[in-house]
């Protein structure tokens, strides 16, 4: 909890986080929200891709960390959410022209956008990610430049990934999808433990 509450979250953030509730959408936790804030930095990230936008709330996070002439595109496939995710980026002063949302089915957008044009790719893993993770994984890998930084959300899937008792499809999916990462020679990666698990990597 103490690391969860590490980094406090300004009041656009909060009010995201209450839209997601209010929709039934899905967010990062804050300490997650934090390290893709650093992971971006870091990269010094001018080109995102984020699947799965929920309410702006890693949206936010990762446009905290990207350069002011970065420029995120985000991909939801509920206009909703989309609706909501502009609310948020205009209440925490983001100019329009540092977001990009597509609304539409991810992996009939993904293939559309650039080999390697890309400096980070966040994957929010959902259920309908979780159907097809080895192709998301695949366009993921397809968009990164070298160097560039893939994370994976939810990759403990609440902390059932570690226990090798829980064998029902999606754990054992986002385990498959973890090993994947693991062992794909172009990819240096990670499991950090913070939220509900964030697998990170780096493309050589």
């Amino acid at each position: 909890m103490y690391a969860e509450e590490f980094v406090p979250e300004d009041e656009p953030v909060l009010r995201a986080r209450e839209r997601a509730e209010q929709l039934g959408a899905g967010s990062v936790p804050p300490g997650t929200a934090a390290v893709l804030s650093v992971l971006a930095a870091s990269a010094k990230a001018r080109a995102v891709v984020e699947i799965g936008t929920g309410t702006g709330v890693a949206s936010l996070a990762l446009l905290r960390g990207m350069p002011a002439d970065g420029v995120l595109t985000t991909i939801d496939q509920d206009a909703e959410h989309h609706r909501a995710a502009k609310e948020s980026f205009a209440e925490a002063g983001i100019k329009p022209t540092r977001t990009r949302t597509i609304s539409g089915r991810p992996l009939d957008v993904l293939p559309r956008l650039t080999d390697a044009a890309y400096d980070l790719v966040l994957v929010n893993l959902s259920a309908p990610v979780l159907d097809a993770a080895a192709e998301y994984l695949a366009q993921a890998v397809r968009l990164l430049r070298p160097g560039g930084v893939l994370a994976v959300d939810h990759a403990l899937w609440h902390d059932r990934v570690a226990d090798p008792a829980r064998r029902d499809e999606a754990t054992t999916t986002v385990r498959e999808l973890g090993r994947a990462v693991r062992s794909d020679e172009r990819l240096l990666s990670a499991l950090v433990p913070v939220g509900d698990g964030l697998l990170v990597a780096v493309r050589r």
